[in-house]
């Protein structure tokens, strides 16, 4: 599996970004030529991370989220979000459903709902130090 194209980019932890970074990467992956379902859950999962990472990640302090999209030779899109954030202390519990730090105000699904768009959804983290969330999907186009 060969990197047949790139984008790294990094944006502020401020809401606005979240729009930003689920177009700047939808675009970038329509020379796959997806399909409107798979555009639509590629967008839907980075969406909730970076919402991720600008809610929980960053709680109450402004930091930077990096993110780097590829695309192989095999139309597979990796895309990976990291946060220098507070880490996630227990990530097989953050990944139930319904479970949140955020209060009543969220509804915890963010995890769900990147594993139900995605092919494979993988975090690491650490405490003190951020969290890195890694999605993967193979996008078959509107020509399977």
């Amino acid at each position: 599996m060969k990197t047949v194209n790139e984008l790294k980019m990094t944006v502020d932890s401020k809401s606005v970004n979240e729009g930003f970074s689920r177009v700047a990467i939808g675009a970038f992956i329509a020379c796959l030529d997806p399909d409107i379902e798979e555009l639509n859950d590629v967008k839907t999962a980075v969406s909730e991370a970076v919402t991720n990472a600008i809610v929980h990640g960053y709680r109450e302090k402004a930091g930077k989220i990096y993110i780097t999209v590829s695309i192989s030779d095999n139309n597979i899109v990796r895309i990976r979000i990291r946060d220098k954030g507070v880490g996630i202390e227990d990530i097989p519990k953050a990944m139930e459903p319904l479970f949140t730090t955020a209060g009543s105000e969220r509804a915890g699904l963010g995890f769900a709902v990147m594993e139900s768009f995605m092919d494979s959804v993988r975090v690491t983290s650490q405490l003190g130090r951020g969290t890195t969330v890694t999605l993967k999907k193979r996008i078959w186009g509107k020509n399977s």
